[in-house]
């Protein structure tokens, strides 16, 4: 009897547990929209409460059909978890931050146009605006004694020369402007513009042009932006500037120093500026961390190396020290992570070979908190100044998106398996989390999804090469399913559970009944930088071998059908599936995105240009260089292609550029191959992770379409 009450309660649970699972919807296209993200928090000074961020996707109320991205601040108190909007409506915010007292929030709004400072008291009342610039502003932060804030102001070169308020001498900057024959003293009209008149009033007829947007001077060598060309080289302003409204914002920096980053001491105000000053700023890779003393306009040098630059520079709480970032100007490795005791001179490395992506010294001056990619994740590492040893707290299964600490309370905005972004609270030792935010687990409690695991094989090269294999959603044993090999960009980025741009893409390919399989072959971060440049010279084949090899071990587990292979990637992925496609008739059908096809015009047509003689040694005119771009370009082989392609590629995007992809389309075509091409109007680069939402549900859409005419798909 015992036995068979056993045997009722089993089949009755398998069944209630069969019965939930079915009523659990599989991820859709449109749940995309779903997704809210939560920003970097920040502990208030007093302990007692955190401001963050929350981004989501909203209906468009200007555009009909449309979405767009809005993002609200948020104040919790982080002994209830509870917490509330602060502000509202269809203007996002950015950079809040606390004030030193804990009193008063400061933020930027953008207000559809120009993006001002607000300052919000803690104790209620409505923001109040502190600037009004026509030029908009960025950046805005707080003294250390809380009286003034900071701010930057944008503006060209040009207007900064014509501007009598703030350059009233005319000055002109000492690097060359590179426009031949002539110094930036050309733009300091003083005559009429006159088509017909003297040289001088022809120059001003011109540069009329020029702003009347009738016409586009380019003399500069970075001339392209993310989605336009432009000749103007930007120039920041730093503004100090009372909170109590108490006398005009006063300019900080002379704007042609360029201060790529800046941190106020009591000693002055520690910056990173350009190490060559007569050359114009698109030339000069390497910089330097310098005092400035406004007191006499003196610069006084900290730290510089040749061949090197220098970011993320954090100030220690007593002053006495200064952590920051040393990055290579021409070689690919990764950057050191270093200290300068700032009263000896002295520096430490902190032993860790990753990229570091954010910075926070502790209260007492003993400890730096970071965050690095780290093997598919981003954990939370603690280095001792003292002991000069690094721990790491946190799991690399999962990735930090932002953080920060105060006595004992780690507070952090986290991506994982099962989830794209939540805020949590821990301890700082990483035993004790617990979730502070629900804004993406309310609605995925309704929806099923598939969990990635993680393998791992060595390569011919001997690296550690990690990937992850997911299960299309509803697997059931014995039945063989599509497989779709997924390729991540860069070619430094890196992938895992603990990256939070894919998650909805991966599952949303489960929920169509296809297997995901991604990774980091050689030349992705997260692994030091003998992995990091193991593609140099090598952009295509020994990836290419990666990726082989863990589709390989993929189709091993024995559910894949090897007839139903389909493979995807966006930017130098999208390089590589060309490539790959190429080099091999193994995939029914293939997907590139944004993707750079010929190495020797991406020299021409993208912004990120610098990366063909960063990897491949030179430039196209020079023979060696030539023969390697030549050998590593994907159209060199565009003959080979006979598996079915879609192309994708934003209008506008200038970091790889259009010409590639036009070329490639328009070779498989005279051929007549399978292949389609998509162009977004009007989108960028960052169309799919950052883009207009209709068109990145249209590009996930049509890819899926796509693969449905040739692989057996719900």
């Amino acid at each position: 009897m015992k036995n068979y009450l056993f045997f009722f309660f089993l089949l009755f649970s398998t069944q209630l547990s069969f019965a939930q699972q079915s009523a659990l919807k599989p991820i859709e296209v449109t749940d995309m929209l779903k997704i809210k993200t939560i920003g970097k928090p920040q502990i208030s000074p007093d302990g007692l409460h955190v401001l963050f961020s929350i981004m989501e996707i909203k209906d468009d109320v200007d555009k009909k059909g449309d979405f767009t991205y809005v993002t609200q601040l948020y104040l919790g108190e982080i002994k209830t978890k509870t917490y509330r909007a602060l502000t509202s409506g269809k203007y996002s915010i950015s950079s809040p931050s606390w004030s030193p007292d804990g009193n008063s929030i400061l933020f930027s709004r953008d207000n559809g146009n120009k993006s001002q400072a607000y300052i919000m008291k803690l104790n209620g009342g409505e923001p109040m605006a502190l600037t009004s610039s026509s030029k908009g502003v960025m950046n805005p932060i707080w003294s250390k004694d809380g009286q003034f804030i900071f701010y930057q102001e944008r503006k060209s070169l040009k207007e900064y020369l014509l501007d009598s308020l703030h350059n009233p001498s005319k000055s002109i900057p000492s690097w060359n402007i590179e426009k031949p024959k002539l110094d930036a003293n050309v733009y300091a009209f003083s005559s009429k513009a006159d088509p017909n008149g003297s040289l001088k009033e022809v120059r001003a007829y011109l540069y009329q042009n020029e702003k009347d947007k009738k016409a586009k001077v380019i003399n500069r060598l970075n001339f392209q932006e993310e989605t336009t060309t432009t000749g103007e080289l930007p120039i920041y302003l730093l503004f100090k500037m009372a909170v109590d409204g108490s006398g005009k914002p006063i300019l900080v920096n002379n704007p042609y120093a360029r201060w790529a980053d800046w941190e106020e001491t009591s000693k002055g105000i520690i910056a990173i500026i350009p190490v060559d000053t007569l050359t114009h700023p698109d030339r000069v890779l390497d910089h330097k961390i310098v005092l400035y003393n406004p007191s006499n306009n003196q610069y006084r040098t900290l730290v510089e190396k040749n061949g090197f630059a220098y970011s993320n520079i954090n100030l220690s709480p007593d002053g006495n020290f200064l952590s920051y970032v040393e990055t290579s100007s021409t070689v690919v490795q990764n950057v050191t992570f270093k200290v300068l005791n700032l009263n000896n001179s002295t520096t430490l490395d902190v032993p860790i070979d990753r990229v570091i992506t954010q910075i926070k010294w502790s209260e007492n001056n003993e400890n730096i908190y970071f965050t690095a990619q780290d093997r598919g994740g981003a954990p939370f590492f603690v280095y001792n100044v003292k002991s000069k040893k690094v721990k790491q707290i946190t799991s690399e299964v999962d990735g930090i998106l932002g953080f920060d600490v105060k006595d004992e309370n780690l507070i952090y905005s986290k991506t994982c398996i099962d989830n794209p972004s939540e805020l949590y609270v821990n301890d700082l030792q990483g035993t004790s989390e617990s979730r502070f935010t629900a804004e993406n687990t309310k609605w995925l409690a309704g929806k099923s999804i598939s969990k990635p695991i993680k393998k791992s094989f060595v390569n011919k090269k001997g690296y550690r090469v990690d990937y992850w294999l997911m299960k299309p959603l509803n697997y059931q044993s014995g039945i063989q399913y599509p497989l779709v090999v997924d390729i991540h960009g860069g070619p430094s980025a890196m992938w895992g559970t603990g990256e939070a741009s894919m998650w909805h893409e991966f599952q949303y390919y489960a929920s169509k009944g296809m297997g995901v399989v991604y990774g980091n072959p050689r030349g992705s971060g997260g692994y030091g930088s003998d992995f990091l440049a193991a593609n140099v010279k090598d952009w295509g084949a020994g990836p290419m071998s990666d990726i082989m090899q863990m589709t390989d071990l993929a189709v091993k587990e024995g559910w894949v059908d090897t007839t139903q292979l389909a493979i995807t990637g966006g930017s130098y992925a999208g390089y590589l599936v060309t490539w790959m496609i190429g080099h091999t008739n193994r995939f029914k059908v293939a997907c590139s995105q944004r993707g750079v096809y010929e190495l020797s015009t991406f020299l021409g047509e993208g912004n990120a240009w610098r990366l063909a003689p960063r990897y491949f040694g030179g430039y196209p005119w020079e023979k060696t260089a030539r023969t390697i771009l030549d050998r590593e370009s994907p159209l060199t082989y565009v003959q080979n292609i006979k598996t079915p392609l879609i192309i994708f590629h934003g209008e506008n995007d200038l970091r790889t550029g259009v010409i590639g992809s036009e070329t490639l389309y328009k070779s498989l075509k005279i051929m007549g191959r399978d292949v389609e091409y998509v162009r977004h109007p009007d989108a960028s680069h960052e169309i799919t992770r950052a883009g207009n939402n209709r068109q990145r549900i249209d590009q996930m859409l049509r890819t899926y379409e796509f693969f449905s005419r040739y692989l057996q798909l719900n």
